[in-house]
């Protein structure tokens, strides 16, 4: 029997296993100069957990996500967002009770939603976020954003456009309902079966509906932002002032709305350029969230975030052609011929690697011709040959494949010699 990947999952072989790390590495990096701390939660939680926080109308939860009961017959779900198990955990640890508010989080890790698959989208996808929870003053909204903008310059790209709206407080919302209901009310027959569903459960998602995008409704929908109370605008105008201040070009677009219902006041998206890239151009997406906390058994804290997937960020990378600066050549590989050159060999690659240099040597058994082509497929710095002279002379040559020099060292002097050819 032929066993393959799941549908909808991906195995990242070695070769784009580097470019990975390399992203990953960058954005705990950058998250170190922004100050924001890791937390790690399961990849399953109580299913409850993501009715209440993401919603019990969005596609995620109708759709999406991978639930089932486990022997105790509690019902559980492999998390397909990272913000309701950051603010779980947040609530849970009792963390806002430490001195040093707002927290500020990030977590990375695999994320699970029965979708069908397209380019850069799996339904097992990596998804890295940021949680700041503690703080409504708008400077962290433009914290986070600026943090979001990073993480797509520290790895090279420069095809983006930023998007962001304000959803409001509740009062805003609640106008706002109840001018999409009158909006939509008369034709609604003509969109999907959600549509229906949702204009009266939460209009606000019929705008952002997959399958009726293109009816002529969608543009011509009260914009949320006409309908913004004198607070609500005036945090809206504070934050764009923030951006303005960090030189953050951005565009207001009155129709975004983001696809979970725990967004409110700042929501924002990251859009791709390239003209290689595709026909979704959403790399990055996040907003505000106060009340989540509440909602979850805390105490009223407001929270911002975002998520991004690394899947559309390295599609991205390939789209602008960017080549990433991945360090993976060998430092040294040892060739030996004949069995006491081996156990020779296999010494001295220990004796390198304790001290952080990398190297190989052959478990083939392979004529020297070949050994020395693994060495040159493997981009060896240095090699050395080790045969009957060497063992009785105790040293070896030492050859720069740069540049075809050698230099003759003692065998109690090898790793002291790499590390300085290295330095």
């Amino acid at each position: 029997m032929n066993f393959k990947v799941p549908r909808g999952t991906q195995d990242i072989l070695p070769g784009q296993s580097e470019k990975w790390q390399k992203v990953e590495q960058t954005i705990r990096d950058l998250c170190h100069v922004y100050r924001y701390k890791e937390l790690r939660t399961p990849i399953f939680e109580s299913t409850e957990l993501f009715q209440r926080s993401v919603g019990e109308t969005t596609d995620v939860v109708q759709k999406e996500m991978y639930t089932f009961e486990d022997r105790g017959g509690r019902s559980l779900t492999l998390r397909p967002e990272g913000t309701a198990s950051a603010v779980r955990s947040y609530v849970e640890h009792k963390m806002f009770g430490q001195a040093d508010q707002p927290v500020k989080l990030y977590y990375t890790g695999p994320m699970f939603r029965y979708e069908r698959q397209q380019a850069g989208r799996y339904r097992q996808f990596v998804q890295f976020g940021v949680e700041a929870i503690g703080s409504a003053d708008p400077a962290i909204d433009a914290e986070v954003i600026a943090l979001a903008m990073d993480v797509y310059a520290s790895v090279g790209l420069k095809d983006l456009k930023l998007v962001i709206n304000s959803l409001g407080d509740k009062e805003t919302r609640d106008a706002h309902r109840t001018a999409l209901i009158n909006h939509f009310e008369p034709s609604i027959g003509e969109f999907c079966s959600d549509c229906q569903k949702r204009l009266k459960k939460n209009p606000l998602r019929i705008l952002d509906c997959k399958v009726d995008r293109e009816h002529p409704l969608m543009t011509s929908a009260p914009a949320l932002t006409d309908y913004l109370t004198e607070d609500s605008a005036a945090y809206f105008a504070q934050v764009k002032s923030y951006l303005d201040v960090l030189g953050l070009s951005y565009e207001v677009d009155p129709n975004l709305v983001r696809g979970l219902d725990y967004y409110n006041h700042t929501a924002f998206e990251i859009m791709s350029t390239s003209s290689g890239f595709g026909a979704i151009t959403t790399l990055c997406g996040g907003g505000r969230y106060n009340g989540l906390v509440e909602e979850v058994g805390g105490p009223d804290m407001p929270g911002i975030g975002f998520a991004l997937s690394i899947e559309r960020l390295l599609l991205a990378v390939e789209a602008e052609s960017v080549v990433l600066n991945i360090e993976d050549g060998l430092d040294l590989y040892v060739v030996a011929i004949g069995e006491e050159a081996k156990l020779k060999a296999v010494e001295l690659v220990s004796s390198f690697r304790a001290k952080g240099i990398s190297a190989d040597m052959d478990y083939l058994d392979r004529k020297m011709k070949a050994q020395m082509k693994a060495a040159d497929r493997a981009n060896a710095k240095f090699v050395i040959v080790l045969g009957e002279t060497e063992l009785e002379e105790q040293a070896v040559n030492v050859k720069t494949m740069e540049t075809g020099d050698q230099a003759k060292v003692e065998f109690g002097q090898l790793v002291q010699y790499v590390l300085d050819k290295k330095a």
